[in-house]
């Protein structure tokens, strides 16, 4: 049995602002422990369920933040860049049996802590087919067309309860209870290590290879916060738009549909000028 494991840090443990989680900066390396300690209790929590193999997937900004020296000697991780599906890298080569979000946040324009979609502002909303998304339920749909279930997800309270709407059936595990954008009630790494372990452990139940899930086509909207930025992305083909600020693109499938939005995002984010954005 092989588990992925998709890791974000915005949903760490101990993670509230900004400096928690950009690359470079004193909290950011401080932090670095936090992120590792809950993905390493996944895969424990994973190998002690059954599981033979764990990949753990960098999910965050550089995709170059975990510490694999503090990670359990029987994982493998894919960090670095410029991946062909990003966030859920290696669900496509059909060996992966169940996948788990750790450090997993709520969407642009939602309540949450560090609440976004892949680009930390410039983003305000997200939808796909009319509902407001996450990137949780982009990348659900991905695993779906794959057959692999999601069995864990791990952030803050909020970010468990958006979980209901794409992954009813996997375990939840809240490390901290939302405040705001930038404050939260948090757990300590000691109880949150626990819980995930816990948590993973009993999910290995979970990670059964279903039949590939297409319910395409998708369409999926995308509100920026500046009307240049969704006139920049129209460069890609088929996105066109949809109000001042406001683009959109139907794909077959949710394996063209991310790897639009990721080109969607990239072009924006180069498009952003400084102060102004």
């Amino acid at each position: 049995m092989k588990i992925l494991i998709s890791a974000d840090m915005e949903g760490a443990t101990g993670v509230t602002w900004p400096g928690d989680v950009l690359p470079g900066t004193p909290q950011w390396e401080r932090c670095r422990g936090l992120f590792t300690s809950d993905v390493n209790a996944a895969a424990v929590g994973f190998f002690e369920g059954g599981a033979d193999e764990v990949l753990v997937n960098e999910a965050h900004w550089s995709m170059r933040n975990l510490l694999l020296e503090d990670l359990d000697e029987r994982v493998e991780m894919l960090t670095g860049r410029h991946k062909s599906l990003s966030m859920v890298e290696g669900v496509q080569h059909g060996d992966v049996d169940g996948i788990a979000f750790v450090g997993y946040h709520t969407g642009a324009g939602m309540e949450g802590v560090l609440a976004h979609t892949y680009l930390a502002n410039q983003i305000t909303g997200v939808w796909l087919d009319d509902v407001r998304a996450s990137e949780g339920l982009l990348n659900a749909h991905v695993a779906a067309e794959y057959g692999v279930p999601v069995v864990l997800v791990t952030g803050d309270d909020l970010a468990c309860e958006d979980a209901l709407g794409y992954a009813p059936e996997a375990l939840k595990v809240a490390v901290k209870d939302h405040v705001s954008r930038y404050a939260a009630v948090c757990r300590t790494p000691v109880r949150t290590a626990a819980d995930i372990r816990a948590a993973a452990k009993e999910a290995t139940e979970l990670a059964v290879r279903q039949e590939p899930q297409n319910a395409g086509p998708f369409t999926v909207a995308v509100e920026f916060d500046a009307e240049h930025l969704a006139l920049a992305v129209t460069v890609v083909p088929g996105v066109t738009r949809i109000g001042e600020r406001k683009v959109a693109y139907t794909a077959d499938t949710m394996y063209e549909g991310i790897r639009t939005f990721k080109a969607v995002t990239t072009i924006a984010s180069s498009a952003v000028e400084e102060q102004y954005g």
